[in-house]
């Protein structure tokens, strides 16, 4: 067990397949070296081994929160979803914020451990330090908006302030390699096929319900001064200030013009870098500001909720009538994000606003991931175009209307075309030779930052260790924002060292469980003062950045064992060769991956993308089950078909 503040004590192991429950105490020692939520979480999944089948009942799903979620800490209200993923084949976290990590908490939880699978469609009721599983077989086959609503009135009106509900949609059920997980606000955790692992557990919904039992600090003096100090950061900076022109104000789409100014919008599945770029090559009529934050926010906000502790409310609800195959449709969605509209717009060859809108919507009830199903269908165009979908379907550049209903058509495998981009850019790639079109790492596809003008983004993406993400290390903070000070985008040489060094940070917030938007004001000095005064620990900075470089290198060791090595560390070729087809300072740029690459192994003490076993000693890392792994004896591997 653990005496550290900021924790309950408590992880529910729930064996669907049992349909059973029981509850542990967690290690002291696993406390101090992986945190929680994020570092907890793999974990737990690590010690299940590498090898087992994403989709099989040995597979665990966890749910956690961290020592700082539901705290009065800022931006305290994430959760970690973390398991084998589907679509990689590699180990995953998802996060989502809202209230959902912070009720889980408040309800007497760390964590929530899925194994096995249920017989018939269950949901898992959470109260007071129990968990119990319940008859979801009438709920299996509705979107997630219906699912949220009936067992809303099925509680008699509890939603709201003190309940909390997770769940999937068709997509889930349907084992949509890309599948995700949304909240009761629509916040989702999107990436890695979270939602495809709960689906074939036969797991419709966690419902959470709880009062109000934030944690007390073991060191009020030490938390209230990190506390302080982490308030006048967020305050001060430009990005996060409330009501500043940053994130409050426009959310995260206020990089939709930045993009596009700085030619490092992918376009038209990454064959541009801006709108501009394609416009001024083919003469298409689209434009990125028409999907902008700064647009979004005159035209079609309503609402702009925020979720626990956070005083930046980057959420930005809309409303939007439309025309759909003629006839008028009326949606209220949260929110029009930036990598949702990149995906979902300039990237498939169009900048209809309002279509964006809907099809976020769907995406959210159908649950799919908004990144992964634009860029699917931007890999489908581009592939239609070059006659490679003969026999299986079409789908044409920028053709909104046809995509708002792809959607559905994929999440609930409706036709051939759906059934196979249901399966992921790596899996449409080896069945139709199609490789060439596919934006993916990992068979994880890329988000809005194009590697050729982000060059952190490169090593970034290549390194990733749950498939292409800008997320495990978000270079563009320094590459575009300036934090903690401004790097020239264009260059390789130091993106090795910058990308590790934000690798290993977030990390620490991931595992605390903290939003990301904090590292634009905050640094490694508030974390510690807030990490020490919630634990009663006393851990250095130096101290707490080696448990991030842990928590990165038990993950990377969980994919060599799954057979991940260097070779697995790439980019698609348009951005190794290509040369940019932007303006100014961006043309003829291409990505020197190869170059970062030596610079950033190096500096991990990694060989060839493989973990040796100084390294993992020097850290502290156990052998884990299955086959032990050397740097010359590692394999390469992609997830099976079945």
């Amino acid at each position: 067990m653990t005496s550290l503040g900021g924790f309950q004590d408590k992880v529910a192991r729930i064996d669907l397949s049992e349909e059973s429950v029981a509850y542990e105490s967690i290690d002291d020692e696993d406390a101090k070296k992986y945190i929680g939520a994020r570092g907890l979480g793999v974990k737990y999944v690590f010690e299940k081994g590498a090898d087992v089948d994403p989709l099989g009942s040995e597979n665990l799903l966890a749910f956690m929160n961290g020592p700082l979620s539901g705290t009065q800490t800022t931006m305290s209200g994430r959760i970690a979803v973390v398991t084998k993923s589907p679509l990689t084949g590699t180990v995953t976290d998802s996060h989502h914020g809202g209230w959902s990590g912070a009720r889980l908490k408040w309800a007497g939880f760390d964590g929530l451990l899925f194994e096995g699978k249920a017989d018939e469609p269950v949901y898992a009721y959470v109260e007071d330090g129990e968990v119990e599983l319940r008859d979801a077989s009438e709920l299996w086959g509705k979107g997630f908006h219906e699912t949220r609503e009936t067992i809303e009135d099925d509680l008699e009106g509890a939603y709201g302030k003190n309940l909390s509900i997770m769940g999937i949609g068709p997509g889930g059920e349907n084992e949509v390699k890309y599948a995700c997980i949304i909240n009761e606000d629509d916040r989702a955790s999107g990436r890695g096929g979270t939602g495809c692992v709960m689906g074939s557990k036969n797991l419709k919904a966690i419902v959470v319900k709880s009062t109000t039992r934030m944690p007390k600090p073991a060191d009020p003096e030490t938390f209230k001064e990190g506390h302080q100090q982490a308030m006048k950061a967020i305050q001060e900076s430009e990005v996060t200030a409330p009501n500043e022109g940053g994130l409050s104000m426009y959310g995260t789409n206020v990089l939709m013009n930045v993009g596009e100014e700085m030619d490092g919008l992918p376009t038209k599945n990454g064959r541009y870098t801006s709108t501009e770029s394609m416009r001024e090559a083919e003469g298409a009529d689209l434009d990125a500001e028409e999907v902008s934050g700064e647009n979004v926010r005159e035209n079609i906000l309503v609402d702009e909720p925020t979720c626990h502790s956070c005083p930046v409310a980057c959420k930005k609800e809309v409303e939007v009538q439309t025309m759909h195959k003629g006839e008028e449709m009326n949606v209220r969605t949260e929110s029009y994000e930036y990598e949702s509209a990149y995906a979902l717009g300039p990237n498939s060859g169009h900048t209809d606003r309002d279509k964006v809108a809907v099809m976020i919507e769907r995406c959210n009830d159908m649950g799919v991931d908004t990144i992964e199903v634009g860029n699917m269908m931007a890999m489908a165009m581009e592939m239609t175009e070059e006659g490679k979908l003969e026999g299986v379907g079409e789908l044409e550049w920028g053709d909104s209307e046809t995509m708002i209903d792809m959607i559905e058509r994929i999440a609930r495998r409706e036709d051939d075309l759906a059934d196979l981009l249901a399966e992921g850019p790596r899996r449409v790639a080896d069945r139709m030779d199609a490789h060439d079109n596919s934006l993916a790492v990992k068979g994880q596809t890329i988000a809005a930052y194009d590697p050729r003008c982000m060059k952190g983004m490169g090593i970034g993406y290549a390194t990733s260790n749950r498939g292409a993400c800008h997320l495990r290390g978000y270079t563009p903070a320094a590459e575009i924002l300036g934090i903690p000070e401004k790097v020239d985008p264009y260059e390789w040489e130091g993106k090795g060292e910058l990308t590790a060094a934000f690798q290993d940070l977030h990390a620490i917030s991931d595992s605390f469980d903290i939003c990301k938007f904090n590292a634009f004001a905050e640094g490694i000095e508030e974390y510690v003062l807030q990490y020490n005064g919630m634990t009663g620990l006393d851990v250095t900075e130096d101290e707490l950045l080696e448990t991030g470089e842990r928590i990165y290198n038990l993950e990377r060791y969980y994919n060599n064992l799954a057979g991940f090595d260097g070779t697995d560390d790439s980019l698609p070729e348009r951005f190794l060769e290509d040369g940019i087809r932007g303006q100014g300072a961006s043309e003829d740029e291409y990505c020197e991956l190869e170059e970062m690459k030596a610079e950033y192994y190096d500096l991990r003490g990694w060989v060839d993308g493989v973990v040796p076993d100084e390294k993992l000693e020097e850290l502290e890392i156990e052998i884990g089950p299955g086959t032990g792994v050397s740097a010359d004896d590692s394999g390469t591997a992609a997830p099976s078909d079945d």
